[in-house]
């Protein structure tokens, strides 16, 4: 492969934030191609063993014959809150709370007269 490939070329969508210990799973639908582009910026970009490791075993096992096992997730858990943003609005935010009677730092007591 002679470029790098950018962000918005990689199979699995928002790979940068995928928690390492979810990889394996994620990319089990991946063919070898899609791998290898996995790789190819991992190394160029993070590089970080452990994913390196993970990419090459899987690579290893689908030049061995292993098959991808289905389609990947179109989204994930971790790209739900950025994709979409908070899921609380105004109508949906509780009320607003007054200070306790006691005060707090930035609004003390009033002496009671």
């Amino acid at each position: 492969m002679n470029e790098t490939p950018q962000h918005d070329q990689l199979p699995l969508p928002d790979y940068d934030h995928l928690p390492t210990g979810t990889l394996g799973s994620r990319i089990s639908g991946l063919d070898q191609a899609e791998i290898g582009i996995l790789l190819e910026y991992e190394r160029r970009h993070a590089n970080r063993i452990p994913v390196i490791q993970i990419l090459e075993h899987r690579l290893e096992a689908l030049e061995k014959g292993a098959e991808p096992s289905g389609p990947t997730a179109p989204t994930t858990p971790e790209m739900s809150q950025s994709q979409h943003g908070s899921p609380v609005s105004p109508e949906t935010s509780g009320p607003k709370i007054n200070p306790p009677s006691h005060g707090v730092p930035t609004n003390p007591a009033q002496p009671r007269q």
